[in-house]
């Protein structure tokens, strides 16, 4: 039987997947943060640019994390049954938003009839037609989402320090490195 001393932590690309997606979230804000607004005359060059590409690989890697999740599921430790729904949930809440945002920012670069590059080098298809009213709407859904995604970042956040210096079990610990 697992308990707080003896469950496996995450293995290397669990961790691996977990940590390079937390980069490219953390540099998709930034970014997001410095990029011009994306008027009527916005070119898809520097910032903007760099916003997709980053979006690109976030997706490619949410997915590949998720794949690796399903095909070599880790137990939860013992945790208050409380705790283990509200975990599964926001997990998966995560994931859908994270997996919307890059699905609706992608539609979104239709819209103007930009291309999204994975890694700055495979162009990706377009998911809307230049001009297609939707996908300028899947962009403004995108803006209000990223306040979403970041209260559910900061809500995993909070329960990971939690478990760490208030309950002081390894939660945390194991999705460390040396973990």
């Amino acid at each position: 039987m697992l308990d707080a001393t003896t469950a496996p932590g995450y293995g290397f690309w669990h961790k691996s997947f977990h940590w390079i997606v937390f980069a490219l979230i953390a540099a998709e804000y930034i970014d997001g943060s410095v990029m011009p607004h994306i008027g009527r005359n916005t070119q898809d060059e520097g910032w903007v640019h760099w916003h997709f590409v980053i979006g690109a690989a976030i997706l490619f890697f949410i997915v590949l994390r998720l794949v690796w999740r399903v095909m070599r599921p880790v137990a939860l430790l013992p945790i208050p049954t409380w705790q283990a729904h509200l975990a599964h949930v926001t997990h998966i809440l995560l994931y859908v938003l994270i997996v919307v945002m890059c699905v609706l920012g992608w539609a979104a670069t239709g819209d103007r009839g930009w291309t999204v590059w994975l890694f700055g080098v495979i162009p990706l298809p377009a998911l809307a037609a230049k001009g297609t009213p939707w996908a300028h709407t899947a962009g403004d859904i995108h803006d209000i989402l990223l306040y979403v995604l970041l209260a559910f970042i900061v809500l995993h956040i909070a329960a990971a320090l939690y478990h760490h210096f208030i309950v002081r079990d390894r939660v945390l610990q194991r999705m460390l490195p040396g973990g």
